[in-house]
């Protein structure tokens, strides 16, 4: 880890104390489903939907938590840091995605984790992994409860029970290198804290996924998160100079140089685990100053394929707006009919934000970007659509619950390929979601976007929405198998930002093939050789393969 500089801030500095989302849905407060989402669905998804109304409070499967285990860990992190209450219980049910949340409302008993235990600093979360693995306890690392892979389920596999770390307690800016512009976090601290912390010197990270408001550095770590700024600041994994690693067998401090050619970088074992072979206990950035000034744009496309090749050569001239995106055709129209807009923005709409020291350097970048999207036939939309984009940029996640309410499913899916690639990619994945959805009985509307770009590619995000049937879990599932799929056999990633948890595990192998997994398996007999860590993600267990 960095030595402390005369430039360090006193440490550790503590935040604001923030919210948990909701058991059964995403966020802290309903969202409001706006009017004209209700005419899309009557005019757009014919069938009968079926609400999926949330439910009161749920029965709870009962603690299993042997009486002496859970006084032990009680003595590492403090009688009332362990917990098998019901009402923490139930915030630990684990992730997000519309399975999990179909699951919590169509479930009579909810699967929890058998106690909560909530460790303060890296001593403490490898006490407790020595605890559980000598009494064959279960642990899953458990951040902002975001996945929506199902990253976080409370597995115990073939041990006594299960426990959830929750590591909220160990939110902390631990330290900061000014000189480096490195900043050391505990892993727990969300995206706002740190955002919050680093804003008391002036520095950003960021890093703003979707899952911001409520996720950890430690996640954004454990699954290679990659923010909407990604143009701008990278993928967190860009972010990464080194971290701290507790194993059920021993500590690891990983990354100490800018660069290094010390061996294989054992750092690329840990960014992506998502929790299967330790916990990441503290990550240290790279942070820049904070931005003093912010620009927008916007424009439309005539059609899908010209603004991809505008992205493609924007990108491979090294044009680095913060934020770049593409909007297919449907995305656009359903998009502007929610913000009451439909006669206005027609095609496919490209929004970009630019952040930089000064108006000038960002009215430049601007401009530059303005230059390219013109020679392949872009309308300028000014800046509005950008900054509305901006302003709810948190807020989808938490729409999908109100449309449950309603009868509607909504849900998203993710992939990148090459530039050369991305057409068939996107075509592959649309028409096989289309047609399962079809098999199920419903009419799907399919948007799509280009999230994240890259010299040799992008990555595809889908949006998927559907009149609910009678059988809500099994017509997604249809859905996403389709999916998952058509992009392995179109030569897509399985997952470019959302990780591979527990829904994208069937279809690794193809991607990385049988020794990438058996490699994946040494790793995991190494570091967890009772297979506690987050039994089920990423790694298939030995003894079902």
């Amino acid at each position: 880890m960095p030595e402390t500089t005369p430039s360090a801030a006193a440490a550790p500095a503590t935040p604001t104390a923030r919210p948990r989302s909701d058991w059964d849905a995403w966020g802290t407060e309903p969202a409001h489903l706006p009017a004209a989402a209700k005419m899309i669905a009557a005019t757009l998804l014919p069938g009968k939907a079926h609400p999926v109304t949330r439910r009161a409070k749920p029965v709870l499967t009962a603690s299993r938590l042997p009486d002496d285990v859970h006084a032990r860990l009680g003595a590492i992190v403090g009688a009332s840091r362990v917990t098998r209450d019901d009402e923490v219980r139930l915030l630990h049910l684990g992730g997000k995605s519309t399975p999990d949340l179909l699951r919590r409302r169509l479930d009579e008993v909810q699967a929890a984790p058998d106690a909560v235990v909530a460790p303060a600093d890296h001593d403490e979360v490898g006490a407790v992994l020595a605890a559980c693995d000598e009494a064959s306890v279960a642990v899953v690392p458990f951040g902002g409860g975001t996945s929506v892979v199902g990253g976080v389920d409370p597995e115990s596999g073939p041990h006594i029970a299960v426990v959830a770390l929750d590591l909220s307690r160990t939110a902390a800016l631990l330290d900061l290198d000014a000189d480096s512009l490195l900043a050391t976090f505990g892993a727990g601290t969300t995206g706002p804290q740190a955002e919050e912390l680093l804003g008391r010197h002036g520095l950003t990270l960021g890093h703003f996924p979707q899952s911001f408001l409520f996720a950890s550095l430690g996640g954004f770590a454990a699954t290679r998160s990659s923010g909407q700024a990604s143009r701008g600041y990278g993928r967190f994994d860009d972010l990464v100079h080194a971290m701290r690693v507790a194993t059920p067998v021993g500590d690891l401090a990983l990354g100490r140089a800018p660069a290094s050619a010390a061996g294989p970088d054992l750092r690329q074992l840990f960014l992506g685990s998502e929790g299967a072979f330790g916990v990441i206990t503290e990550v240290t950035v790279r942070v820049r100053p904070a931005p003093a000034a912010t620009a927008y744009g916007a424009w439309t496309f005539r059609d899908f394929a010209a603004g991809t090749a505008a992205l493609r050569e924007a990108t491979q001239r090294g044009i680095r707006p913060t934020v770049l995106r593409l909007s297919d055709a449907a995305e656009t129209k359903v998009n502007a009919t929610l913000g009451g807009h439909v006669s206005r923005l027609r095609g496919c709409l490209a929004i970009a934000t630019f952040d930089g020291a000064t108006p000038a350097e960002t009215a430049a970048a601007r401009a530059a970007l303005d230059a390219v999207f013109a020679t392949h036939g872009a309308t300028s939309r000014g800046e509005e659509p950008a900054q509305s984009w901006e302003r709810g940029r948190y807020a989808s996640p938490a729409l999908r619950d109100s449309l449950m309410d309603a009868g509607i499913l909504a849900e998203t899916l993710e992939t990148a390929t090459t530039w050369s690639n991305l057409d068939a990619l996107k075509h592959a994945v649309s028409d096989a979601v289309t047609a399962a959805l079809a098999r199920a009985g419903t009419k799907p509307i399919v948007m799509c976007h280009i999230s994240h770009v890259y010299p040799a590619g992008a990555s595809l995000y889908f949006t998927v929405i559907a009149a609910l049937t009678a059988d809500p879990q099994g017509q997604w599932a249809q859905a996403k198998d389709a999916a998952s799929r058509a992009i392995a056999a179109a030569g897509g990633t399985i997952t470019h930002h959302h990780a591979v948890g527990r829904d994208h595990r069937p279809y690794l192998e193809d991607e990385i093939g049988p020794l990438g997994v058996e490699i994946l398996r040494a790793v995991k007999r190494t570091v967890d050789p009772r297979g506690i860590m987050n039994p089920g993600v990423l790694v298939i267990p030995e003894e079902n393969a």
